[in-house]
């Protein structure tokens, strides 16, 4: 009786999809006429003209792409200024913290009621619908869900206004209900990270766990030590474990040590594609891991395709204008308050008949093996305060993931290229990893006690490396760069392996 009181309730989930999967494109104008209907009420819809917006062309005509300086004004305005009606019609409450741009370690990504309610809680539901359908044999919610969130408390930023990572948010917006099946708020919000996985383990091992929700690294993290602390296996501990729903970052290169720590084929991994904006995709089906594109999660979306990213007018594409195969930078206006936001993922496109797709990277360079959210800005801040302290210059460098191993767990390598070398190699890594934990709130978080992310690891190369290597691949001149970051080792790897089959010896720094 309680199976099938469950299931109902996860065939109701179903209904929403069924209905948008049916007429896209209509379910997308109903959304743009509701955000345009409750934006018109606010300052930023006074401010860009919503009483004569009309169609999406209009909305194109009338409101500007957005970055997250472009909004900081108005979030100072409801924080400071503890004006009403600045972005979204009803009460702003809650702000996600999510990490830094160019000039602020963290940025702050409003969250209403609705933003709440209708897109990052009924995203969960999909993900539950989905998952059940291809899997009716389930039995997860008869056992407890471990999961692993951030590390950033509730803190109050103005009066009646909270900030926090949004799962710090959503764990404390939960219902009784859904609360009693995970892991407990007052471990779940501990700031510590040394602290909180112990706690998480203690209570972990006497629980019967049946699903893991996080981000792949951390979870391996978390899960390495339950190993480690008890001395048994993961199917020997919870021998009802059925599935990982997880996002965040790439699980590909996690999913091998996934497989080796729970080796089990009753083990299924189920993507998602949630942020402190919203919660946009969940994977379709078992075989595939492409994402379906949520439609009916008070989400409207615009989309740049490749090649017109960094341009000052590029051309924006709706839902029924794009096509497969196409790279896009996706621009989100949401119940939130955010409008025509540039997201800053990339997405391609599988399927139109449904809306499947998979996410292609960033629209600049960045590094997220790890959840760390490595940007440009980020690297150039470190380096220029690593060689003011080290009396080094740099010619050219680049940097990527080292992935989880057996027996360590991941790291950035940079390879550089020095014009002048650092008094000091250790000092210069130490200050390196110091300036990036002080500009950018999720990678102190991913370095906290090295956990999840080492000290990185610095390869000095010879004099003339980088021209020589880009000569090889006859790129040189023209809009032909070395790559900064990379979300993949191919860039490091080629450049290695050019480095072996040479004759060149990379200089030696104490």
């Amino acid at each position: 009786m309680i199976k099938y009181i469950i299931d109902s309730v996860f065939s109701s989930f179903y209904k929403p999809i069924d209905k948008f999967l049916a007429k896209p494109w209509e379910k997308q104008l109903d959304t743009f006429n509701y955000l345009i209907s409750h934006g018109s009420k606010t300052l930023f819809g006074q401010k860009h003209n919503f009483d004569k917006i009309k169609t999406p062309e209009d909305f194109k005509k009338h409101v500007p792409i957005m970055g997250y300086d472009d909004l900081k004004p108005y979030l100072n305005i409801i924080i400071n200024d503890k004006k009403p009606n600045v972005l979204w019609d009803t009460p702003v409450k809650w702000f996600a913290m999510s990490s830094g741009t160019t000039n602020d370690k963290s940025k702050y990504i409003p969250v209403t009621n609705e933003s709440l309610k209708n897109c990052h809680y009924k995203g969960g539901h999909h993900m539950l619908a989905l998952y059940t359908k291809h899997h009716p044999e389930h039995a997860f919610m008869f056992g407890k869900a471990l999961v692993l969130g951030g590390s950033q408390q509730i803190n109050t930023i103005g009066e009646g206004i909270f900030t926090g990572d949004v799962s710090a948010v959503l764990v404390k917006n939960l219902p009784w209900w859904a609360k009693r099946r995970r892991t407990p708020e007052e471990i779940s919000l501990i700031a510590d990270w040394d602290v909180k996985l112990q706690k998480l383990a203690d209570y972990a091992i006497k629980e019967d766990i049946r699903s893991l929700l996080g981000v792949p690294s951390w979870m391996l993290v978390l899960l390495k030590k339950i190993v480690a602390d008890t001395g048994k296996s993961i199917p020997e501990l919870w021998p009802n474990l059925e599935v990982f729903f997880h996002g965040g970052v790439s699980f590909l290169p996690y999913r091998e040590q996934f497989e080796k720590i729970i080796p089990t084929d009753k083990m299924n991994y189920w993507e998602t594609y949630n942020a402190s904006e919203g919660f946009f995709g969940v994977q379709y089906a078992p075989d595939s891991s492409e994402l379906l594109l949520l439609l009916d999660s008070q989400v409207y979306y615009e989309f740049i395709p490749n090649g017109d990213w960094e341009k000052e007018n590029p051309e924006v594409l709706t839902l029924n204008e794009i096509e497969v195969g196409v790279k896009y930078a996706m621009l989100i206006s949401t119940s939130g308050g955010l409008w025509r936001y540039l997201l800053g993922d990339t997405i391609e496109f599988t399927s139109l008949q449904p809306h499947l797709f998979r996410i292609t990277g960033r629209t600049k360079h960045f590094i997220n093996a790890f959840g760390e959210e490595l940007m440009i800005a980020n690297a150039q801040d470190a380096l220029q305060e690593a060689c003011k302290v080290t009396g080094a210059k740099i010619t050219e460098y680049t940097v990527a993931p080292i992935f989880f191993g057996d027996n360590n767990n991941g790291a950035h390598e940079w390879l550089i290229e020095f014009e002048t070398p650092p008094s000091h190699l250790e000092l210069f890594t130490q200050t390196l990893d110091k300036t990036l934990q002080s500009v950018n709130s999720d990678y102190e978080a991913k370095r906290s006690s090295s956990l999840s992310l080492r000290l990185p690891i610095i390869k000095v190369m010879p004099h003339n490396f980088f021209y020589r290597w880009m000569e090889s691949k006859e790129k040189m001149g023209g809009q032909n760069k070395v790559p900064r970051l990379a979300n993949h080792r191919k860039y490091v790897d080629s450049l290695l392996n050019f480095l072996s089959e040479s004759s060149l010896e990379s200089p030696k720094i104490e």
